[in-house]
């Protein structure tokens, strides 16, 4: 038996995956990556950069993706819990427009793949979160898009998060449950919803 398990989501090419933890009284070990378990799933995935980020409680990063470009992302959190996100980008897809999350954290070392197609997000619930994910093309200037996180017509469900939709992806009047204000850069505060976005088949 391998020594990481393949899940499949509701969404069709969403895949959470879960290696075997080997602990003991020293720590724990386990395998992050094995080309081969990933093959017997089904994925053939060729991954050419990683990535790496830490960010603060509040700060939402998204909803991302390339548009000539796309990229499948294989992500997870090495310290701290976020609330990641996936929106199906793919046309012709019965599930276009939908989305799936799910919590990643230190703790529960999922992992999640992101087929190309979908636009990406997380929100990081912790006091601090270190995000490290592979890809499967490089980072093309000029080539990047998005989607208003809060976009009604996407509906995406975050956790611990206070306060209503007021017609842009401003953050203004968002808080999480403690009174942390939600953190977003000036581009991703820019972003409009999918149906101003993304033409509908």
């Amino acid at each position: 038996m391998g020594q990481i398990q393949v899940h499949t989501c509701p969404i069709k090419e969403l895949y959470v995956v879960e290696p075997t933890v080997h602990g003991d009284s020293r720590g724990y070990f386990m395998e992050t990556y094995n080309q081969r378990d990933m093959e017997e799933a089904g994925l053939n995935m060729h991954f050419v950069q990683d990535n790496q980020s830490m960010s603060s409680k509040g700060v939402l990063r998204g909803l991302h993706f390339q548009k000539q470009y796309p990229q499948g992302k294989l992500v997870r959190v090495l310290r701290g819990e976020v609330f990641d996100v996936a929106v199906d980008l793919r046309e012709g897809s019965e599930t276009f427009g939908k989305w799936y999350g799910l919590v990643l954290s230190a703790e529960n070392h999922k992992q999640f793949y992101i087929s190309e197609g979908f636009a990406h997000g997380f929100l990081v619930l912790s006091d601090t979160a270190e995000f490290c994910y592979k890809v499967t093309d490089f980072w093309h200037p000029g080539d990047e898009g998005g989607l208003a996180w809060n976009d009604p017509d996407i509906g995406i469900e975050w956790p611990q998060m206070k306060g209503a939709y007021t017609g842009s992806a401003d953050p203004s009047g968002y808080t999480m449950e403690d009174g942390t204000p939600l953190n977003l850069s000036e581009k991703d505060c820019r972003w409009s919803g999918i149906r101003e976005t993304w033409h509908f088949q």
